[in-house]
C-alpha cells in the first residue's frame, strides 16, 4: 500500500510540475490551485519546541524519558500516532491519558505564549484575496485550533477547518486532509495543495493525491521533507508569500 501511495503522489507531483512549467499565468492554469490546506503547528504558528517540552513532561509522568530530538521527530502527529511510536507497549487507555496530560500541560504553560510566524496572517489573506479557498487542517485539538484562528486573525479568511477532533486517525494517516476535501465540493485533489512543516503533512497529503509544499520553520530537514515528496521547500511562510506568484500556490 505504501508503494501505491508513493506512486500516486509522484504522479500528482509530476502532473502539477508539468502544468506549472508550461503555464505563464494563473489564467492559463484556470485557477489550477483552488484550495490550500494549511497545517498550523510549526507552519503558521511557532509551537513545535513547545510541544516537545509538553510531551517530555507528560512522558516523565509515567517514568519514560526520551531525547528531545527523538520527541521532535514525531511532532506533527497526534496522540494516536505519536505515543505508539515512542511507547509501543502502551494500551489505548494509557495512550489517551498521555495525550490528555500533554494537552493540559501545553494549554497551561505554552498555548497563550505561542506566536504566529512572520507574515502568517498575510499569507492566508493573500490566498483568500486570490480567490483560493483557505483551509486549516491540523492534528491539533478543536479548542487549540479555535485559539489559533483568533491568534492569526483569520476567522473571515477561512473556508473550512479540520482538527484531531474530527477524525479517527491523525497525520500521517490521510483522514484530516480527506475530511477537508469533503468540505470542498467540486474541487479535485489535483486543484488542492498542502502547506506543512513536517514529513507527516506531506505523507498524509500524498495519500489523498494532493501535492505539498514544505516549510523549514518546523525544524525538519530538507532531506526528510524531500523524501516525503515535497514539491517545493521554503524557509517559512514569509518566504513562501514573497515568492507566491512563482510558487506552486500561485503560478
Amino acid at each position: 500500500m505504501a508503494a501505491t501511495f508513493a506512486d500516486a503522489h509522484r504522479r500528482t507531483c509530476a502532473t502539477l510540475a508539468c502544468r506549472l512549467a508550461n503555464a505563464t499565468s494563473i489564467r492559463e492554469l484556470d485557477m489550477q490551485i483552488k484550495a490550500i490546506l494549511f497545517d498550523i503547528d510549526g507552519t503558521l504558528v511557532d509551537t513545535n519546541d513547545m510541544h516537545v517540552l509538553a510531551w517530555e513532561e507528560a512522558f516523565a509522568g509515567v517514568g519514560a524519558s526520551f531525547d528531545r530530538q527523538v520527541i521532535h521527530d514525531q511532532i506533527g502527529k497526534g496522540t494516536d500516532m505519536l505515543v505508539p511510536t515512542l511507547l509501543p507497549g502502551a494500551d489505548a487507555e494509557e495512550q489517551e491519558k498521555l495525550g490528555d496530560t500533554h494537552g493540559e500541560i501545553f494549554k497551561a504553560k505554552y498555548l497563550t505564549t505561542a506566536k504566529p510566524f512572520a507574515r502568517a496572517h498575510d499569507l492566508l489573506a493573500h490566498a483568500h484575496g486570490f480567490g483560493q479557498q483557505v483551509v486549516l487542517a491540523s492534528s491539533a485539538s478543536g479548542s487549540e485550533l479555535d485559539h489559533y484562528i483568533a491568534l492569526l486573525e483569520a476567522r473571515d479568511l477561512i473556508g473550512a477547518t479540520t482538527s484531531s477532533d474530527d477524525v479517527e486517525r491523525t497525520k500521517p494517516a490521510p483522514d484530516i486532509f480527506a475530511t477537508a476535501l469533503k468540505a470542498l465540493p467540486g474541487i479535485d485533489p489535483a486543484e488542492v495543495i498542502v502547506v506543512g512543516d513536517s514529513p507527516y503533512d506531506i505523507e498524509a497529503a500524498a495519500k489523498c493525491g494532493i501535492a505539498a509544499v514544505g516549510v523549514r520553520s518546523g525544524k525538519f530537514s530538507d532531506e526528510r521533507l524531500n523524501a516525503a515528496g515535497a514539491v517545493a521547500i521554503y524557509d517559512d511562510v514569509a518566504a513562501l508569500l514573497a515568492d507566491y506568484a512563482q510558487s506552486p500556490l500561485g503560478r
